[in-house]
């Protein structure tokens, strides 16, 4: 069930008269009774159009019609010179009006009348002059003649069939037709042009015909002129070289250009670029035919912005581009394309866009009073921007009497002081090149008493809280004002809740009954006065209190709808019955009762929304309900659903601060009511919105509320059980309470100052709902605490917050805010406590002194200052430090100042995270609320030594055979005075392990250092590092190799490379002996400009290539970089080629002889491995854990004394690896080779890789040496040698 109120205002009048806003002048009354009094210059009110195209088998008509008072009398001009109608028989004028006649059908020839015409309309009070008006004599001549060749065309190459239809006035409208006068076709392959000639973008075999027929249609003599028949036949190559001969010599051919597909290239326009000009306000249309094959699409942008979409569209198959009503944001290049499958092409239109003058601000007639002053304004625009010239009375102004209250000023006319019979009518002509305008004004000066137009008595009647408009219409010179009066009150009704508008209308926003009564409007002026009565009748609004339910009813059965009203007893409602929002059906079945809605055997068709509508001649009411219709069964389903609403809401017991609310209950649903919930509107300050304001038990009907004053209360129930809540009933009538003094203060208050000399006080302000009455004011009361003992005070407006200006700095204050208004004060809260404005701290702290704790911690002390020179709250102290230079450095290095903050009351505070052995100087500061106070003087202080950082870089050089020299640049923070180095080295013998550690102390003003009596051919690793009197700072590490033989020493190289390909991969192997250990394998396509493509194989001595093409030849290369990412060594450029891709032929891994043989050698080669695994256990194992392990620092694992060995090594420095001599390329190693050779680690010689680039190899002791050296290669055959001898 859905419910719907509609409120009506009695009269349109009222609100059309709040959209009239009179800016300037008096407006002329259209009252006939006013008017006959009035004089008025003439006015022209109809006049022909500027271009006025006439039939010339018809009666020429001029119109020209014009009012005034007088009435004015008229005469015309034709070609600038006096018209005499009186010399030519043929011409009349209409009686009372200026409009001519020229008698044409009984003989005249209308040429011999076109020209040039203005109508000038007078009478004593000025001259109106019309538009000149344009004559000419409409024309449809026939087409010229001429002799139509038939056309030969071949197929698929463009066409063009002209039409160049006679120039008519207006120009014709151009279609093409058949003999049949059917249209032709058109698509986007043939089309119209604006021309009118007929594109053909490629022509095919079915447009051979010879009846090719441009039409010209002329409208204003309603004739159709016909061009001569053209005949095209279109031929393909196979015809041509049929008919050709028989063609040749009397027809046209066309087509030299190839026929075949072909991409798109303009027909019209031609070029690659044109121009457009348009004027504003009228269309603009361009085009773009494109003729190709296949068949060119068209499409359109507009290059300097997008296309106006609501004033755009496309016409002739997208091939012309229309906006309308154009604007000079129109302006600018429009790009049409043409596209095929064989390309495309384009074409930009650059659009103009130039106006005819178009007004801004027309002059508007003025009325005045004597010694008034107005202003006549014609403003207008254009492009070019038009000129403005003025005429009073058809006459030049420069050449009018001259008049001392007139100034024209460029699109002005300002009268000052005007006297009477001045009147006279001026005309503004706005031109340029393309077009003009005139309009007319007249400056009419009248001293007439005021009238009030509004007829006396008139009844306005309005509905409770609804507006209510009374209207007071007047005139007179000068402009009457207007006051409006109530009963027999003499007060002006202006203000709450009245409003007067400027057009004399009174307002009242939310009428009550108490506003019913009689008005009275009084018309004042220079001149006298009048007054007019209407009254105001406020009705009670029509509600329906029992409103139709939902029904479910059985076929055959009745069903009753009930609708009750409740209206104003001086109103008679209306009952209306729909259903579905349509009519009843015409059925005797259905019967309408006063308060009731029968249906008698019921049907299926009667199912529906039914809607019970209730009006008067003020405001309506309307309920729905539903009906459904369901078949006989015998025994009902109980139904539960929500409460239906209460109805019959009533106030008794009314009282100034409570009221009796009654009410009935609704249908329960089979689900007893559990409660009921009472909400209420507060129409005076929160409109539309419904709040919680009590609940009752279900069993109650009624309820006790209390009030609160100043408040218009609606109230409506809500009935509540299982299911859920109803909807709200109806609002019970308006109940409004008298005004009366604040019941609270405003809560929230607090004052805190923003200055040092102000303290702001503010508060949350009162709701609506709890001000109590009009005239909300706030009482701001305060004095200083401890000081004053009387209270300052000071009432304000409406406001949340007051400023007590000229208060001593941060000094507590009592501040209270109380309510009042028109009926009196609130109560009085008890004071808060609030502190005037903070100002900047006075002094800076004392007695600062500064101790460093270690090399990277110092402790600051200070005194505090005293309480009143904070001067606000006291937030903390910051210390301000930075670091003026480093004791170890002359030149000083200023950082960046560093603020630490210690709130509250500190006088001490540490500083973390100095440098060591460096100057820093400091300072303190206390802030407050309001900022920070002076610094303390500087302190300076010195962080005491710390162990220095590591040696900037350590490197070797001048390897020789027995010595080599180190190089090295001191620490870059020496934190301190460094007191020498310690360099500590030892030698790595070929199976990695260390040798004894030897120590040398160099003084601190040492950078290099020689070291001699070394063993020749043998890697050393050094350990260095810087010392002050704190400690050793950290140590950095290198290694090197003395030469052997007197030999300079050799580059490190890469030894045994090789690679091996298949179908899109590689796989390359090598062995590094170098120190460096960034490795990269790089490749690139042979002969290819781009960058080479690299992979990070670090730790590695193969990898597999991945991803290549098949059939293309790449370089490959292994490459070692330094920790600059430069490189230090590198293979020869290796040249790959990856085996193009096997065609199509028998797989010989599908032959079965070829599977059964690979079975067998796959047994084998499992036989051999298993042999040689037991051969390896045999000769003992080397677990490489160990060999992993052997790595140590010397400082960890001391030399081993019992058994002569030493200690293992781990280079967990920097990962660099061991150097050693080279080994052959067989693999083996010979006696006096180096013991460090990388075959030992089964690296070299023989390594094979498996296809996915694993490692394939074993560990196994040698046979040749003794001692255990670590594990190396095996001499026996790879498997995968053996697998590759197969093949």
């Amino acid at each position: 069930m859905q419910r719907k109120k509609r409120f009506l205002i009695a009269g349109g009048a009222p609100l059309m008269l709040l959209m009239c806003h009179v800016v300037t002048a008096l407006d002329v009354p259209l009252d006939p009774k006013i008017l006959e009094g009035l004089p008025q210059p003439p006015t022209i009110t109809h006049q022909s159009p500027k271009d006025y195209i006439i039939d010339p088998r018809e009666n020429i008509v001029i119109h020209c019609e014009a009012k005034g008072k007088p009435h004015p009398s008229f005469s015309w001009t034709r070609d600038g010179t006096h018209f005499d109608i009186d010399k030519d028989p043929r011409v009349t004028m209409k009686p009372s009006s200026g409009t001519l006649v020229i008698d044409i059908i009984s003989g005249g020839k209308a040429e011999s009348y076109e020209g040039v015409y203005q109508c000038t309309a007078r009478n004593e009070h000025g001259t109106a002059l019309s538009n000149n008006i344009i004559i000419r004599q409409s024309r449809s001549p026939l087409w010229s003649k001429e002799k139509v060749e038939p056309i030969l065309v071949q197929e698929g190459v463009p066409l063009v069939l002209q039409c160049r239809p006679p120039a008519g006035l207006p120009p014709p409208i151009i279609f093409w037709m058949n003999n049949n006068f059917q249209r032709l076709p058109q698509n986007s392959r043939v089309s119209q042009a604006l021309n009118g000639d007929l594109y053909f973008s490629n022509v095919q075999t079915e447009d051979t015909r010879n009846d090719y027929i441009c039409y010209a249609r002329f409208t204003h003599t309603q004739t159709i002129q016909q061009k001569q028949p053209i005949s095209v036949k279109v031929l393909n190559m196979d015809a041509i070289n049929e008919t050709i001969a028989a063609y040749l010599n009397d027809t046209d051919f066309f087509g030299d250009s190839p026929a075949g597909e072909r991409r798109p290239s303009f027909l019209i326009p031609m070029g690659a670029q044109s121009t457009k000009l348009v004027l504003r306000g009228q269309v603009l249309e361009i085009e773009c035919i494109a003729e190709g094959l296949p068949t060119p699409d068209i499409t359109w942008i507009k290059e300097s912005g997008e296309l106006p979409s609501k004033r755009t569209s496309y016409e002739s198959f997208n091939k012309t581009l229309k906006i309308v009503d154009v604007t000079e944001a129109d302006a600018g290049s429009y790009r049409c394309t043409a596209r095929n499958s064989m390309g495309s092409n384009f074409h930009i239109i650059t659009v103009t866009i130039k106006s005819a003058p178009y007004w801004i601000t027309a002059p508007k007639n003025l009325i005045l009073a004597p010694k008034e002053t107005g202003v006549l304004t014609c403003r207008a625009n254009g492009i070019p921007k038009p000129s403005i010239t003025w005429t009073m009375n058809g006459i030049s102004i420069e050449n009018s009497p001259k008049d001392p209250s007139r100034k024209v000023e460029d699109d002005s006319i300002i009268f000052t002081d005007v006297q009477t019979g001045s009147s006279a009518v001026y005309q503004c002509n706005a031109s340029n090149e393309y077009g003009y305008l005139l309009a007319n004004a007249f400056v009419n000066v009248l001293a007439e008493p005021p009238r009030v137009l509004t007829p006396p008595n008139k009844v306005y009647q309005v509905i409770t809280n609804n507006p209510a408009l009374l209207d007071c219409v007047s005139f007179g010179s000068p402009k009457p004002k207007i006051k409006w009066f109530k009963d027999s009150q003499t007060s002006v009704l202006d203000g709450d809740p009245y409003i007067l508008h400027e057009n004399g209308t009174l307002e009242i926003h939310v009428a009550q009954t108490d506003h019913s009564g009689k008005y009275t409007c009084v018309a004042m002026n220079d001149l006298g006065n009048t007054e007019n009565h209407v009254s105001l009748e406020v009705k009670q609004p029509t509600r329906i209190i029992k409103q139709p339910e939902y029904k479910v009813v059985q076929i055959n059965r009745s069903v009753v709808f009930e609708c009750k009203v409740k209206h104003d007893p001086s109103l008679t409602p209306t009952m209306t019955w729909l259903k579905d929002d349509e009519e009843l059906p015409d059925n005797e079945r259905f019967v309408v009762g006063q308060e009731s809605l029968t249906i008698n055997d019921i049907t299926e068709i009667d199912e529906g929304t039914y809607t019970c509508i209730m009006n008067t001649s003020l405001d309506e009411d309307s309920a729905k309900a539903m009906l459904t219709v369901v078949a006989p069964t015998p025994t009902p389903a109980i139904v539960y659903d929500q409460p239906d609403p209460p109805t019959d809401l009533e106030l008794t017991d009314q009282r100034e601060r409570s009221v009796q609310l009654t009410w009935i209950p609704g249908d329960e649903h089979n689900s007893p009511i559990q409660k009921f919930i009472i909400e209420y509107e507060d129409s005076l300050h929160q409109p539309s919105v419904w709040l919680p304001m009590t609940e009752v038990p279900g069993t109650k009907t009624t309820a006790q509320l209390k009030l609160s004053p100043y408040v218009n209360y609606s109230f409506r129930v809500l009935a509540v059980n299982k299911v859920g809540p109803s909807v709200p009933s109806y609002p019970s009538r308006q109940y409004i309470t008298d005004p009366a003094a604040p019941d609270e203060y405003p809560s929230h208050i607090e004052g805190a100052g923003t200055e040092p000399d102000n303290l702001v006080i503010k508060w949350e302000a009162l709701t609506g709902f709890q001000t109590n009455g009009p005239g909300l004011q706030y009482k701001v009361i305060w004095r200083q605490k401890g000081v004053d003992k009387d209270w300052t005070s000071v009432t304000v407006a409406n406001v949340s917050k007051f400023v007590v200006s000229g208060t001593p700095t941060f000094v507590p204050y009592e501040v209270k805010v109380q309510a009042i208004n028109d009926y009196g004060s609130g109560p009085e809260p008890p004071p808060v406590e609030a502190f005037s404005g903070e100002d900047l701290p006075m002094v800076a702290p004392e007695n600062v002194n500064v101790r460093a704790l270690n090399s990277t911690i110092a402790e600051v002390h200070w005194e505090p200052i005293p309480p009143k020179s904070v001067r606000g709250r006291l937030k903390g102290y910051k210390i301000y430090y930075w670091k003026e230079r480093s004791l170890s450095k002359q030149n000083p290095q200023h950082e960046e100042q560093q603020i630490l903050t210690f709130s509250g009351n500190k006088t001490h505070g540490k500083l973390p995270g100095l440098d060591a052995f460096s100057l820093y100087t400091l300072n303190v500061r206390v802030f407050n609320g309001k900022g920070e106070g002076p610094s303390s003087p500087n302190q300076q202080f010195e962080t005491p030594e710390g162990i220095p950082g590591p040696p900037a870089f350590l490197k070797v050089t001048n390897q020789m055979l027995d010595s080599l020299t180190l190089e090295w640049g001191p620490p870059v923070e020496r934190n301190g005075v460094l007191t020498g180095y310690v360099l500590k080295y030892q030698p790595i013998n070929s199976t990695d392990e260390l040798g004894p550690v030897e120590i040398v102390t160099i003084s601190a003003n040492e950078t290099s250092w020689t070291m001699e009596n070394l063993k020749y051919s043998t890697r050393y690793k050094f350990y260095f590092n810087a010392q002050t009197l704190t400690g050793s700072g950290p140590v950095v590490t290198e290694e090197a190799v003395t030469i052997m033989d007197e030999v300079r020493p050799v580059d490190p190289v890469f030894r045994n490379v090789s690679t091996s390909v298949a179908e899109d991969w590689a796989n390359i192997s090598w062995e590094y002996l170098g120190p460096d250990k960034n490795l990269y394998v790089e490749y690139i396509v042979e002969n290819s400009k781009e960058d080479w493509k690299k992979e990070f194989v670090n730790g590695s001595q193969s990898f597999l290539i991945k991803g290549l093409k098949p059939g293309t030849s790449y370089k490959v290369r292994v490459v070692a970089k330094d920790q600059s990412d430069e490189m230090v060594h590198s293979t020869e450029e290796l040249i790959i080629t990856v085996p193009a891709m096997a065609s199509r032929q028998v797989d010989i891994a599908t032959q079965g002889w070829f599977i059964g043989l690979m079975c067998a050698i796959a047994l084998l080669i499992l036989v051999l491995l298993i042999i040689c695994f037991i051969k390896r256990n045999k000769g003992g194992k080397y677990p490489v854990k160990e060999k992993e392990d052997a790595h140590a620092d010397p400082e960890i694992q001391p030399m081993k004394e019992d058994d002569g060995t030493f200690g293992e090594y781990s280079d967990t420095e920097d990962h660099k690896p061991l150097k050693g001599s080279r080994t052959p390329s067989n693999g083996t190693v010979k006696k006096e080779d180096s013991d460090d050779s990388l075959v030992d680690y089964g690296e070299g010689g023989d390594g094979q890789f498996n296809e996915d680039g694993s490692f394939i190899g074993q560990y196994s002791g040698k046979k040749e040496k003794d001692t255990a050296e670590g594990n190396e290669s095996s001499e026996a055959p790879s498997p995968v040698n053996a697998m590759n001898s197969f093949v």
